[in-house]
């Protein structure tokens, strides 16, 4: 597939050009400029009958070849990856599920030809990182609305181009954000928009996983380009689970939106312990410095005063976490583990959580619409503890009945752009960096997020159900 030098090559060149003419990077511009943003609330004409083309065939994309396979009036007609026995487990997946084989394309540059097919409607990105944008962009050019795992893209130029791609060709580019539909953020979000939390003050997400086993990883068919992205970049390169549901729950792009970021990151200690332990002392990896720090830590400004912390560690001894701490005015939710509290009336204060049994209530009584009618059908087709499976049937649902998707590109580009200016932050000591206004401005009108649902007789999961 194409290599990140390649296409990182072509970017600097169309970088230098905008900076020629009179922009750079946090506010260079791709095309003429349109004012606002004609993509929120954007309903794409109903797709009855979804054809579906995945690009990448490691574990997300055989996730996705599992989960829409289960998923009506969803036919996969396409696949594509470089490796060739990766394309035959997905065709293995689609006849032990008695589905029709997809069309394959194999090689490093075919995903181009799958964006210009015209028996796919839809193309899910799975592809390593360096692969994000050029899929997409290909997609929406091809007349294809476009799912991209995250973070779906790395510079601030990268995000201009997908947010104005996307308004030129009126396709929908929305970014795989399965954690915004996980239990407890969709509790948090529905706490919050029921007003139980009163107003809304801080928020706190993080990607916290060890992965320092990637160091010494080798993939079929490429090098462990996950590590590499460690070895080379600092800053946050992994934004988007803590910070894009927190997003959701505060109305960005909605109301509000990202003001400004500083960012501090501790030293890299970890992957250089865990390489001496576990390489060869000839091993190039090992002989190689890793650029993450063990500890990034981002600290966000909104338009309207709430402050955000977003944290990424992807190389110390701890135990997986998100955090998802949300706080107000009268009460705070937090997960890693689930808590939460209230005050009991105005300034009663509240100086410890709930117990587990009146926790457990809260839950249950406020859980969200979504998790009410797909949880129990989403635990069992699996993904993430079912959010993969909530997140596919809604953009499913969305595009079938006629409905805006619960996110957009600006959500996209809003939170993807950490990535280069978390980097920037910490190589200039901690220094304040705007966060671009993808929305021109429209932000102050958008409507916010309403608690939304799927109606499963509408997809006809109800005869599929009765059919076994």
């Amino acid at each position: 597939m194409q290599s990140r030098r390649d296409f990182l090559k072509g970017a600097a060149l169309l970088g230098a050009a905008a900076t020629v003419g009179g922009c750079a990077t946090g506010g260079g511009r791709w095309f003429d400029r349109t004012d606002g943003a004609p993509m929120h609330g954007f309903v794409a004409p109903k797709i009855p009958h979804i054809r579906l083309g995945v690009v990448g065939m490691g574990s997300r994309g055989c996730g996705i070849v599992n989960r829409a396979s289960k998923l009506p009036g969803v036919t996969i007609t396409a696949i594509c990856d470089n490796v060739p026995d990766k394309i035959a487990k997905a065709q293995k997946m689609l006849a032990d599920r008695k589905k029709p084989a997809a069309k394959e394309y194999l090689g490093d540059t075919a995903w181009q030809k799958l964006c210009d097919d015209p028996n796919v409607d839809v193309v899910y990105n799975t592809t390593p990182w360096d692969l994000h944008v050029p899929v997409q962009l290909a997609a929406m050019k091809g007349g294809k609305h476009v799912f991209t795992e995250v973070p779906s893209a790395f510079t601030v130029d990268e995000c201009w181009e997908l947010v104005e791609t996307s308004e030129k060709t009126k396709r929908h580019c929305m970014q795989l954000e399965n954690c915004c539909y996980g239990e407890i953020e969709m509790l948090t979000f529905n706490l919050a928009k029921i007003g139980m939390l009163g107003e809304l003050v801080h928020g706190e997400g993080a990607y916290i996983h060890d992965l320092r086993h990637m160091c010494k990883t080798e993939w079929p068919g490429c090098e462990c380009w996950r590590f590499d992205e460690n070895r080379v970049h600092g800053g946050n390169r992994y934004p988007t689970h803590g910070l894009v549901p927190l997003c959701l729950t505060f109305d960005v792009n909605r109301g509000d939106r990202l003001d400004y970021l500083v960012s501090l990151e501790s030293n890299q200690a970890n992957f250089r312990a865990y390489m001496e332990a576990n390489l060869a002392a000839d091993n190039k990896r090992r002989l190689s410095k890793v650029r993450m720090a063990d500890m990034n830590s981002t600290l966000i400004k909104t338009a309207k005063g709430k402050s955000i912390l977003v944290q990424h560690d992807v190389s110390t001894p701890r135990p997986y976490s998100r955090i998802q701490l949300v706080t107000g005015t009268k009460g705070s939710i937090c997960d890693y583990p689930y808590r939460v509290v209230f005050e009991e009336k105005s300034g009663s204060g509240a100086h410890k959580w709930y117990d587990e049994k009146k926790a457990e209530e809260v839950r249950m009584k406020y859980r969200h619409p979504l998790w009410k009618t797909v949880g129990e059908l989403a635990k069992r087709v699996g993904g993430h503890g079912g959010m993969d499976f909530i997140m596919d049937a809604r953009w499913t649902y969305c595009l079938q009945q006629g409905l805006p998707l619960d996110m957009d590109v600006y959500d996209l580009a809003a939170t993807s752009c950490l990535c280069e200016l978390t980097e920037k932050s910490v190589d200039n000591r901690s220094r304040a960096y705007d966060i671009p206004d993808f929305t021109r401005g429209a932000w102050r009108t958008n409507k916010p997020m309403e608690i939304v649902d799927i109606d499963l007789s509408k997809m006809g999961f109800e005869s599929t159900e009765k059919k076994g």
